[in-house]
């Protein structure tokens, strides 16, 4: 199955969007409520979308960093939300590049490791939907401020 591209220019210098994909503080800005991120090959990348439902289906648990080169890629694996049980426990990967851009930063995002069956192309197509979300609010994250949780 074709992987999922997705680009946003970023109204920041390169190091501020890196550390919001790579920090805790960064994440909680534009990503999701809570997180847990360790920045180096192997850590952890788990990102929590639901604080009140049990663990294990909060968010991206188990899921790890893959690779980094500082301020230009990072790569970490990506599950499947809890409402597709058949294949929750599946992991893709997940590459974020960045560019700097005339004083702003280009992001390119790519899902890849998609497989073939119905349940795999719900989970692209919810993917297609929810990676144009997470690259909108981290754009407004620097045009306007971090997310307000309790807003949402």
């Amino acid at each position: 199955m074709e992987d999922l591209v997705k680009t946003e220019s970023i109204p920041a210098p390169v190091d501020s969007v890196w550390a919001a994909w790579t920090t805790v503080g960064g994440a909680r800005g534009f990503f999701a409520p809570d997180a847990h991120i360790e920045a180096a090959p192997g850590g952890a990348y788990e990102l929590y979308f639901a604080l009140d439902l049990p663990e294990g289906q909060r968010g991206s648990e188990g899921c790890k960093v893959l690779a980094l080169d500082h301020g230009r890629r990072l790569e970490f694996s990506w599950n499947f939300p809890p409402s597709l049980p058949g294949i929750r426990g599946c992991h893709t990967r997940v590459i974020v590049l960045l560019r700097e851009d005339d004083g702003e930063t280009a992001v390119t995002l790519r899902h890849t490791g998609f497989e073939e069956g119905e349940e795999w192309e719900q989970g692209r197509a919810y993917f297609d939907r929810a990676w144009s979300v997470v690259l909108g609010r981290l754009r407004d994250r620097f045009d306007r401020g971090p997310v307000d949780w309790d807003a949402i």
